[in-house]
């Protein structure tokens, strides 16, 4: 009998050269469309973790959409961390390198001195975005409790990044 994180890994598509010539992205729309494997998949994220975070920091774009419901699940608030230029008051930015360029990051400061924050993103890749959100956390006065992934690439070696890291699904 396959199990529900089974059945919901079987729903993630590996498309070859996008966004660009070498690259395989994963498409996890298959699997956010089928409740039950979105809800195996946001339980196992939480996991690790319960108890000892009072927000979920989700990473753009498709970070958005899981913190968005492991927030909601866990019953705690969501902060966002966007990409540069799309908040109306960015209070701190990091740069950062991935696998295909640079990039910025940045937050407001909704986040009060000492608060505990799960960090949630589809994918760790290189694991410059988590780490260049591991900083910027801490420069607005959070605590990083933990890092929380739908799927590691472990091939890319993020993890020599974000040791912490906890991965529903490792490719």
């Amino acid at each position: 009998m396959t199990s529900a994180i089974e059945s919901a890994e079987s729903l993630i598509r590996t498309i070859p050269d996008y966004p660009e010539p070498g690259v395989l992205f994963r498409d996890i729309t298959p699997l956010l469309a089928d409740a039950a494997a979105l809800r195996a998949v946001i339980d196992s994220m939480i996991e690790p973790f319960a108890g000892q975070f009072d927000v979920v920091a989700g990473v753009e774009a498709r970070g958005f959409l899981l913190a968005g419901a492991v927030a909601t699940v866990a019953n705690v608030g969501l902060v966002p961390i966007r990409k540069a230029g799309k908040l109306p008051r960015p209070a701190a930015s990091v740069d950062y390198s991935l696998e295909y360029g640079t990039a910025t990051i940045e937050a407001h400061d909704d986040i009060a001195d000492g608060t505990r924050v799960l960090l949630v993103d589809d994918v760790l890749a290189t694991g410059g975005t988590l780490e260049a959100a591991h900083t910027l956390v801490g420069l607005l006065g959070g605590v990083v409790v933990g890092t929380s992934v739908l799927m590691e690439l472990v091939a890319l070696g993020g993890r020599s990044l974000v040791p912490d890291v906890h991965a529903v699904f490792v490719a």
